[in-house]
């Protein structure tokens, strides 16, 4: 049996042989041009199998199974496989099992199921305020699986209009306070949007102190601190509310203004990410110099990860750890960004520098003291003039998004000849 929260389709006898027919297999001509591609979760094998053998057979294809259920950090990871219907197992942890199934809606439009033994209404009513679509009791029937997934598909039209691929996240981190980690990531963020020409949001999750609004000269009534703290109210819409728009297109979620401790959970981190990411073709985030937990939430979904530091033993040490530490796998593409940087600092030359950081360095901030502090005075960020740390954050974009680099200029010798 399956309850559905949504009008299903009829049942209709055919001829006096007593033959029930669902609207499935009548209508199964219109649907066989696209099979729906379904997850299931469950823990439980021997449920598990039943249920994908109840849809064998229908319009529908189990592209994955799960053995476990998925962390709730890593539902983003879990969605960008791009299934059109998710069913989750009740019965092995049921409150686990609805928080994850509350994760999922929130955070897509995906059709999710549910599918349980016992035929309980408070679990049927709780089910349904956390998304579910359907309720199916076991065991499942084929015919009763084939309706919902009919009604799964009715629905997937008007959702597959709107499905764009999520935004790519790029996270900056220094390998210790101080580095310039939201000197640079609010400049690269202006320009990125400048060079690809799409949607980029800021994000400043350099917490309680996050920088980025100061650097881009700009004020902002609402931050970081809303969206977190308020993370079940937290969509599209919501999202839109809190973003501040910088003159140059970008839009900015920046960090509080006053110093207020914040105790995000990785779920709320994961969630605005998520958020973030199905709105905006990029998003950057300005980590500062956050390594712990929060750090594997960030790079859980991360596209590129800017380790940034400047020339010297604490900091080359600290980077050696962090790249040991989270950056052992080949995602996220990890760029090693060096700030501040003149020839043979403090007499570390560059054979020293690879071999701290167990590879080259991706990029090379000159040293300019006088210019970061003439714009961070005035208020006017780097991106918008032109000198040579602009130059370095441009070419740095133009790589991000997948355009070639801007060829150097050469110098012009003037030759005059004497009369």
């Amino acid at each position: 049996m399956a309850i559905s929260t949504e009008p299903g389709p009829t049942l209709q006898t055919q001829g006096g042989s007593g033959l029930v027919m669902s609207t499935f297999a009548q209508g199964s001509d219109a649907l066989d041009v696209h099979v729906l591609s379904v997850a299931l979760i469950g823990p439980e094998e021997k449920r598990r199998r039943a249920v994908a053998s109840a849809i064998a057979g229908s319009q529908a294809k189990v592209t994955r199974e799960f053995v476990a259920y998925p962390e709730l950090d890593d539902v983003p990871q879990v969605l960008e496989s791009g299934y059109e219907v998710i069913i989750v197992d009740l019965d092995s942890d049921p409150e686990h099992a609805l928080e994850l199934v509350e994760n999922i809606c929130g955070n897509s439009s995906v059709t999710v199921m549910v599918y349980s033994s016992h035929n309980d209404p408070e679990l049927l009513v709780r089910c349904m305020r956390a998304g579910a679509r359907e309720f199916l009791a076991q065991p499942i029937a084929p015919a009763t699986i084939a309706e919902a997934l009919v009604r799964a598909s009715v629905r997937r039209p008007a959702v597959r209009t709107v499905k764009k691929a999520l935004g790519k996240l790029m996270v900056f981190a220094g390998a210790k306070g101080g580095s310039g980690v939201s000197t640079l990531a609010s400049n690269f963020a202006i320009l990125l949007a400048q060079e690809s020409r799409q949607n980029v949001v800021l994000l400043d999750l350099g917490l309680p102190l996050g920088a980025a609004a100061l650097d881009l000269g700009i004020s902002t009534e609402f931050s970081t601190a809303n969206a977190l703290q308020n993370i079940s109210r937290l969509d599209s819409n919501f999202l839109s509310k809190l973003l501040a728009k910088h003159s140059s297109g970008l839009s900015v979620l920046a960090a509080p203004d006053g110093y207020t401790p914040i105790h995000a959970s990785n779920e709320a981190i994961a969630k605005l990410l998520s958020v973030a990411r199905q709105d905006f073709d990029y998003v950057v985030v300005d980590a500062g110099s956050s390594t712990g937990s929060t750090y594997k939430t960030l790079l859980s979904g991360a596209t590129i990860a800017y380790l940034v530091a400047q020339v010297g033993v604490s900091e080359l040490r600290n980077s050696n750890r962090i790249i040991a530490e989270f950056f052992t796998l080949p995602t996220p593409k990890l760029e090693i960004v060096l700030n501040r940087y003149t020839q043979n600092p403090l007499g570390i030359d560059e054979e020293n520098i690879t071999k701290a950081l167990t590879r080259p360095a991706n990029w090379k901030i000159p040293s300019d003291y006088g210019t970061v502090q003439r714009a961070q005075n005035t208020a006017t960020p780097l991106a918008l003039g032109e000198s040579a740390i602009t130059a370095v954050l441009r070419q740095m974009a133009r790589t991000a998004c997948g355009l070639p680099a801007i060829a150097e200029k050469k110098k012009r010798f003037n030759f005059r000849l004497k009369g």
